[in-house]
């Protein structure tokens, strides 16, 4: 549901100038010194760009499902670690507390992360815990009016520079499975939060994560994120949201990789002509243009029905497998098109190809997107 679409076309022109003229030119440094200039956050700030899906009550700009899928596709054009950064605090970092947060917890967090004053995190994974989230060990005992966290949560992104931390954990030990789980928001610097070395990845050099280790950590009551023991249905209904934006910056990668795989072809010259006139290298051009549109095509219209209030868990999953799934090939072609100079680490093709891997795992592996859509369409047919 676009509501707006003059107002959307000036956001999405003002995204595609900062992503050309700022974040591109940006990217080799970031992946060589493993962090995002101090000057380049200050300027997402100043664009509004933290707080995109927050309400505009808030301080967001409160975009819809598929006025966010337009700014992904677009940020999706450059260096995953820059969306990444703000990507959380507009998605898993903020959407427990706009979903299922007290009116007092909105009014004190999200203008804060709308600003991009605060930086959120989402603490789910942990070292034995992936997958298969019902399973969490963190726990959380109340004793009075707080709750005392322990347990060790792993691959938290953001968890390095993170001012809150959205915290699922078991506060029900004898129910098993996700019903004893709850969520609550731990700001940094509360007792008990260490945090581990920032982690070295295969790729998206700049995005930060590290283990959070929470040990007898207090933290009031009035930071329970909805009712006790739903804690993993809210992450559940945050997780549907971030996997189709995953989905979205998905293809904004696929169409930079396929722009930069045609200015390659178009250019290298072997046996007399541009490799571009080869038929083989048109159809590795043709397959990757074909799926990536098609990708474009279910994002976009799965966000306009999750925009018309349907449940588009299904839809949602379908969206993360295929399009995590298909940029991952459209970069192993843009690497193959380069031949060996997409090898070498001057072509972004070459850091694209590892940054892409990241996409099939992290909220939701392909395989876990299987499941569930299998799983739904089994349900719907009982």
């Amino acid at each position: 549901m676009i509501r707006d679409t003059e107002t959307l076309t000036q956001l999405i022109d003002m995204v595609e100038r900062f992503v050309r003229e700022r974040l591109m030119p940006a990217e080799q440094d970031v992946a060589e010194h493993y962090r995002i200039p101090e000057d380049i956050v200050q300027e997402m700030k100043a664009l509004g760009l933290f707080g995109m899906t927050i309400p505009e009550a808030y301080g967001g700009l409160g975009l819809s499902m598929e006025e966010e899928i337009h700014v992904a596709m677009t940020l999706g054009r450059t260096s995953p670690a820059f969306r990444s950064i703000l990507g959380t605090n507009n998605g898993i970092g903020s959407a427990a507390i706009v979903f299922d947060g007290t009116e007092e917890q909105k009014q004190r967090f999200l203008p804060k992360y709308a600003s991009g004053e605060w930086v959120g995190c989402f603490c789910l994974t942990e070292p034995d815990v992936g997958s298969d989230a019902g399973a969490l060990k963190a726990t959380a005992r109340r004793d009075g009016d707080h709750y005392v966290l322990n347990g060790t949560k792993r691959f938290i992104t953001n968890g390095p520079v993170a001012d809150t931390f959205n915290v699922m954990a078991r506060t029900n030990p004898d129910i098993k499975g996700a019903r004893g789980i709850s969520a609550f928001i731990v700001e940094k610097g509360t007792p008990g939060i260490t945090l581990g070395p920032v982690d070295r990845k295969m790729g998206q050099a700049g995005s930060l994560t590290c283990d959070v280790i929470f040990e007898d950590c207090r933290v009031p009551a009035a930071n329970l994120i909805g009712r006790e023991g739903e804690g993993f249905i809210t992450a559940m209904k945050v997780l549907d949201r971030g996997r189709l934006h995953i989905a979205g910056v998905s293809v904004g990668v696929s169409e930079r990789l396929i722009d930069d795989a045609l200015a390659f072809a178009m250019s290298r010259k072997q046996f007399g002509v541009a490799i571009a006139e080869h038929q083989l290298i048109q159809a590795m051009l043709a397959d990757s243009k074909t799926e990536s549109y098609a990708a474009r095509c279910m994002v976009l219209e799965t966000a306009r029905q999750r925009d018309e209030g349907k449940n588009v868990s299904t839809e949602s999953a379908a969206c993360k497998l295929f399009a995590t799934e298909m940029v991952g090939r459209v970069a192993d072609r843009a690497v193959q098109i380069h031949g060996g100079a997409g090898y070498m680490s001057e072509y972004a093709v070459e850091r694209f190809y590892r940054d892409v891997r990241l996409f099939r795992l992290y909220e939701g592996t392909s395989q876990i997107q299987q499941l569930i859509i299998a799983r739904n369409m089994i349900r719907d047919a009982s």
